[in-house]
């Protein structure tokens, strides 16, 4: 199901990842350590975007900053964005982040 994500422009790699961390599946051009070292990077990231949600809500008492629905980290060449227990990894140059972050919020509820 979540190798349609190759589909759209410019993402390289998409992977699921389980609440602990552990790889499910992944995709696309990177080896199976380059993998696991993704899948170990989004759930790392999650947990503490999870927390900086969760201070922002206390500190501003403004709705809506938890759960975080997802998060993107971008380079200057490649950008991560990770939404539930997905994370893809995309070609700045070929990618419309528009279009990855609604692939990747769909297949989130599945």
């Amino acid at each position: 199901m979540i190798k349609r994500l190759l589909a759209v422009d410019g993402v390289q790699v998409v992977a699921q990842f389980r609440d602990d961390g552990q790889l499910v599946e992944g995709y696309g051009m990177m080896d199976e350590n380059g993998l696991n070292m993704l899948v170990s990077f989004a759930h790392d990231y999650k947990r503490l975007t999870q927390a900086n949600a969760d201070q922002l809500s206390m500190f501003t008492q403004v709705n809506g900053w938890t759960p975080p629905r997802g998060w993107i980290v971008r380079g200057a060449q490649m950008t991560v964005c990770s939404i539930g227990n997905l994370v893809c990894l995309v070609d700045d140059s070929e990618a419309s982040l528009n279009e990855v972050l609604k692939e990747l919020d769909d297949l989130s509820h599945y």
